[in-house]
């Protein structure tokens, strides 16, 4: 049988690509891949020095285009519309979003010092509202962009807590199922109210070591109880590595996922598949 299309992944040479918590491990990685492969890619990150030090490093390691950083707060609208507004200008369209802010937070994890009926409102109430609205929001500037350019493509950020809730992070576990069903549901809104060029989807990395979870997983460099679990319970018997999530980043941005929208990929050594027995 004669393929009809080119079997490569699209040329990424000139996309304009808006990171959200480009300053972080894994969205990081993800804006060198890109910038490496040729795209202008737009770092934002509420922590403005972290973003310029992270595009130093980046552009330190090489690539063929272009990585600018900026401030932005996802969880205000205005600071996501001046921002968007600043790359329509500068840079003509952005073709492709990428959300990868949020995180968990200490207070808002369950321990032998915090029980559930003692996190502070105000604690729960930053890592729902980082991971979801963090998501939401970007998504409703940039998402009207596309809309009005006819085309683009969102990619989301969940975790494999959203399928199964992990122990110890509620607030976590909650907003990163909200991001899942979140997906599913703008991949429908957008395909059906303004144009099915215009993909949703999302990825769900099993467990990567961020600066946000590291203290569960590690203790001055060896297992913590907790960590040691999560090995026994991923069948390749490793934490994931930032470059596990490419591969994956790179078909659903390309034409290769041209007829993929709504979907949530687990990235996760097989932690999900794995029933323990």
């Amino acid at each position: 049988m004669k393929i009809s299309w080119d079997a490569k992944l699209e040329n990424f040479n000139g996309k304009v690509v808006l990171i959200t918590g480009g300053a972080g491990v894994l969205g990081s990685k993800m804006a060198s891949v890109l910038y490496q492969l040729g795209s202008v890619v737009i770092i934002c990150d509420l922590n403005k020095q972290s973003a310029d030090d992270k595009v130093a490093q980046i552009e330190r390691q090489g690539g063929n285009g272009k990585i600018i950083a900026y401030q932005v707060n996802v969880l205000e609208h205005d600071s996501i519309s001046k921002l968007a507004q600043t790359v329509v200008k500068k840079h003509g369209k952005i073709d492709c979003l990428i959300n990868a802010a949020g995180g968990n937070h200490p207070k808002a994890t369950t321990s032998a010092d915090i029980s559930f009926f003692n996190i502070a409102d105000e604690n729960l109430k930053s890592v729902l509202d980082l991971n979801m609205l963090g998501t939401v929001l970007p998504c409703q500037v940039i998402g009207k962009l596309m809309a009005e350019q006819h085309e683009g493509i969102i990619l989301n950020i969940s975790s494999m807590t959203a399928f199964t809730p992990l122990t110890r992070i509620p607030a976590y576990s909650a907003a990163k199922a909200a991001v899942s069903n979140f997906t599913q549901w703008l991949a429908v809104h957008m395909a059906q109210e303004y144009n099915p060029a215009i993909r949703v989807n999302a990825i769900a990395p099993g467990f990567f070591l961020t600066e946000q979870n590291r203290y569960l997983l590690l203790d001055e460099g060896e297992l913590t109880a907790r960590g040691q679990q999560i090995i026994d319970h991923t069948p390749m018997a490793r934490f994931g590595d930032p470059e596990d999530l490419i591969g994956t980043m790179l078909w659903l941005l390309s034409p290769a996922s041209s007829f993929v929208t709504g979907i949530v990929v687990p990235i996760d050594g097989g932690f999900s598949a794995y029933s323990g027995v």
